[in-house]
């Protein structure tokens, strides 16, 4: 007989707690817990709107669409951009990437760029704000995690550091652009042709401190030896192309200007005295310069001197010593022909000070 729902119930049986009633000593589940998915994935959310400005809103055909470009032209910029492919029917992109599509479309349309290097330019630029973009977080996340703050506070603080931190760049990219036009503007034949001294400058066995080193410790050397090497081609006038893990690629003007940096790098080593000893190699001639890297036999010639370099030394090729013969700041030595992949008598020459008693 099944109860009439207006009638009072009976008692409960015994051992029974009453239906809707939470046993004895039980607790309420309440709300759910900080740290828990649903939270995690809001969070997620909220800082990546701060981060990017804005929802994401548009499926990859809308967002181009939008932009008055083809879907196709839009992925193959977004795929030089470093980005993976999304699905079609993924809401993935912004007010900002509608923005940024135009902009490009409009500096095409206008003849600022062109359309042969659209892509070229899209990777270059992909690629560096991708390394910076690293570094930054790297360093965002040691600071929350060295602050304690809560996920509101977080989000607070990436919301305040955003600005600054592309006003900083902004100003930063300003000051690059003035000197290279400066330098492009006062330059001799020479430079405009592209004739540059290339140097490598290399970590003395590098991968047996990989074995050795911890992370952190590695992690240290690096950083200190890519700070001590952009502060010594920065004082002798050159310029730091990349760093790759163990080696700094740069380049100057002048032959005088790349001895005498590759020699205040290697006197900087020795000063401080904890780094391993590095090897060095120079080559002068005319280089291709593209989207700020450099190529050309030039650059393959310093890379294979540096690999025959002593711990401590630096060597040049026949083009920068004769650019150097007579100058009274150096000495340059012959040595003997070596054989190297690609070059069977490549000959080195040693370079030092004119003072040296080397």
């Amino acid at each position: 007989m099944v109860p009439n729902p207006a009638e009072p119930a009976g008692p409960e049986p015994a051992g029974r707690e009453p239906a809707g009633r939470e046993p004895a000593g039980a607790e309420s589940p309440g709300p759910e817990p900080a740290g828990s998915e649903p939270d995690l994935v809001a969070m997620q959310r909220e800082f990546e709107q701060a981060l990017l400005g804005g929802e994401r809103k548009f499926t990859r055909i809308q967002v181009s669409e939008r932009a008055g470009i083809s879907s196709e032209r839009a992925e193959q910029m977004w795929h030089a951009l470093g980005f993976a492919t999304v699905p079609d029917d993924e809401i993935a992109f912004t007010d900002g990437d509608v923005e940024a599509l135009r902009l490009v479309a409009a500096l095409e349309d206008d003849g600022f760029i062109d359309p042969a290097v659209e892509s070229s330019l899209a990777r270059k630029l992909g690629q560096t704000q991708s390394r910076l973009a690293s570094w930054q977080s790297a360093m965002f996340l040691e600071l929350l995690a060295g602050s304690k703050l809560s996920a509101d506070d977080a989000i607070e603080v990436a919301s305040l550091l955003l600005p600054a931190m592309e006003r900083l760049q902004t100003y930063v990219w300003r000051r690059h652009l003035a000197a290279a036009a400066g330098r492009a503007m006062a330059g001799s034949d020479e430079l405009s042709r592209g004739v540059r001294v290339v140097g490598f400058a290399d970590i003395v066995s590098y991968t047996r401190l990989t074995r050795r080193l911890s992370v952190v410790e590695l992690g240290s050397l690096i950083e200190r030896f890519e700070g001590l090497a952009a502060d010594v081609v920065a004082l002798n006038g050159g310029r730091v192309i990349k760093s790759i893990g163990d080696e700094v690629l740069f380049v100057t003007d002048t032959p005088a200007q790349g001895a005498a940096l590759a020699l205040a790098l290697q006197d900087k080593v020795s000063e401080v005295g904890d780094m391993p000893e590095l090897r060095i190699g120079l080559a002068y001639g005319s280089i291709l310069i593209r989207l700020g890297d450099v190529y050309g036999e030039v650059v393959n010639l310093a890379s294979r001197l540096t690999s025959e370099a002593k711990p401590g030394r630096v060597l040049a090729d026949r083009e920068l010593a004769g650019a150097l013969d007579g100058h009274p700041a150096y000495r340059l030595r012959r040595l003997r022909r070596v054989s190297v992949r690609g070059y069977h008598h490549l000959t080195p020459y040693a370079l030092q000070r004119a003072s040296s008693d080397h």
